[in-house]
């Protein structure tokens, strides 16, 4: 079984940090590759570690962290507790979708605009969404 994967797959925690390592890698603009070689590793271990397949160690966390110019506490801003310990009700972690380049450029541009207009490009991207699961909803009946 591969390190980190359960049950259920990687823990969310591994792939909270995994996640956090893309972003920021896409971010500075650096691939898998050179992140790899800055650290005495394979494209394919930095794929795991992004993955949360793999665990990233300490260690491997902190050389990470000092190639990105950034705190290793950086790596787990945005993770909870799990609902039930210190929160009630809390919302499970969401992991399924890459980041890619476009989706971390409209995370930064967003602030930029104001509420108005946050609201309208919202609104356009749920639209955009929803139609797009119409399609593949529809696709999927036709085929079976």
């Amino acid at each position: 079984m591969v390190r980190g994967a359960g049950e259920n797959g990687p823990h969310p925690v591994d792939r909270h940090v995994g996640r956090k390592v893309c972003e920021k890698r896409i971010a500075l603009g650096y691939n898998q590759s050179d992140l790899g070689r800055a650290l005495g590793l394979t494209f394919q271990q930095i794929q795991k570690y992004e993955k949360g397949a793999n665990r990233v160690s300490a260690s491997k966390l902190w050389d990470i962290a000092r190639f990105f110019g950034v705190d290793v506490s950086y790596f787990f801003d945005g993770l909870s507790a799990r609902p039930g310990m210190a929160e009630e009700g809390g919302d499970a972690f969401v992991h399924d979708f890459p980041m890619t380049r476009q989706s971390i450029e409209i995370g930064q541009l967003a602030p930029r605009l104001n509420a108005r207009q946050q609201k309208l490009v919202l609104e356009m991207m749920r639209e955009m969404v929803a139609s797009s699961d119409a399609t593949e909803q529809a696709q999927q009946a036709a085929r079976g």
